[in-house]
């Protein structure tokens, strides 16, 4: 017998562990994948968002079409990165300071937590508790849910921490909607 018949294995014979544990890997990796592939291009909107969106169009209706929009755009870990003048063209408005207005009161119905990064670039995040655009396990990492860190120097530090705590404090009181006659 040659030594290239020895090493060869029958095919008959069981497979080592390490080559068995590797196809297991395999064939784990390709279910994955297809399973991605099936759960792409999808929205998650939870009865408490559906409950927002209800109150939003009756106290704000431009705000609760902002707040579509975002639901639309957001990435895999609930947030979109843009500029206040890239959102307010995508959303047909001449000025930013109408984005801002928006923005604002989504905050204040704690359902947007945005982040400026620089230059008028902001992170806006939605509660993963209301939309979500990934699956379930990984709301754990949404933006809305992480830790923040801020250079205490900054001007801007004070307020950052100021407005996540507040957006993040879920034993504070929940907003009212407005008495409307």
């Amino acid at each position: 017998m040659t030594k290239a018949q020895r090493s060869k294995p029958h095919p008959n014979s069981p497979r080592s562990p390490s080559k068995e544990r590797r196809a297991h890997e395999v064939r784990k990796e390709k279910k994955q994948e297809k399973v991605s592939r099936e759960n792409r291009n999808f929205t998650q909107v939870y009865e408490r968002g559906w409950s927002k969106l209800n109150i939003l169009l009756q106290e704000c209706p431009s705000a609760a079409r902002f707040w579509v929009f975002l639901a639309e755009q957001i990435d895999t870990s609930g947030a979109l990165i843009a500029t206040q003048g890239a959102l307010a063209k995508a959303m047909g408005v001449k000025s930013t300071k109408t984005i801002q207005r928006w923005s604002e009161e989504l905050e204040n119905h704690r359902s947007l937590v945005r982040v400026p990064l620089s230059g008028g670039v902001y992170a806006y995040a939605l509660n993963p508790e209301e939309v979500w655009k990934a699956y379930d396990k990984d709301k754990e990492f949404a933006i809305f849910n992480t830790k923040t860190l801020v250079n205490t120097m900054g001007v801007d530090a004070a307020r950052i921490r100021r407005k996540i705590k507040i957006l993040m404090d879920e034993t504070g009181p929940a907003r009212k909607p407005k008495n409307k006659p």
